[in-house]
């Protein structure tokens, strides 16, 4: 669900985090329209408003894991985690982590990628949100799903600052665990 279109209808905080989003269009690869959150950190109210809203949203739902998806769900995930009293999982690419490890492969819109946990991070029957800027296909949620699942947590929900697609669409691919966007993609004039 899109965080507009419920509870958060009229928020300011959504075109905040809307505006402060930058395009740069055919990056990585032709066709492919980025959405730079990396301004969205540069304007202190529009990142703060948007852990806020995590924030509020996940305080009394008695979760005990965030995972951030790497790199920029660490932007977001930490501060989350904090603030709801749950511990901060990294989700990372291959050959980050020491130690050992268990690993999902998934495909993405212009390739095929993985991601690493360590083992013992989480513990069976954690209750768990996974945390990640943007969502396009809902193939690095759907691995990231897994990955927590094969360890036995329960993810509660999946979030995203921007979504590229319907929530609805992509709660299919995450066998039905809830989606939650704060905002659409930014495709206007502020494209570099």
């Amino acid at each position: 669900m899109f965080a507009g279109e419920n509870e958060l209808k009229g928020d300011p905080r959504l075109p905040a985090i809307n505006k402060s989003i930058r395009v740069f269009p055919n990056y990585p690869k032709p066709g492919i329209m980025f959405q730079d959150i990396t301004t969205l950190l540069l304007d202190h109210k529009a990142f703060k408003g948007t852990v806020d809203i995590f924030v509020e949203r996940y305080r009394d739902m008695d979760i005990s894991v965030v995972a951030g998806v790497e790199a920029r769900g660490f932007f977001f995930g930490p501060s989350i985690a904090l603030a709801i009293g749950a511990k901060f999982v990294p989700l990372r690419k291959p050959k980050k982590l020491p130690g050992e490890v268990i690993s999902e492969d998934y495909e993405l819109e212009y390739g095929t990628d993985r991601l690493e946990m360590h083992v013992g991070a989480v513990k069976p029957g954690e209750r768990s949100v996974v945390i990640d800027d943007f969502v396009a296909t809902g193939g690095t949620l759907s691995a990231a799903k897994r990955l927590l699942e094969r360890v036995g947590a329960e993810v509660v929900e999946c979030a995203c600052v921007v979504g590229l697609t319907e929530p609805e669409e992509d709660r299919r691919r995450l066998d039905d665990t809830p989606l939650y966007i704060l905002v659409g993609p930014t495709l206007d004039e502020r494209c570099f």
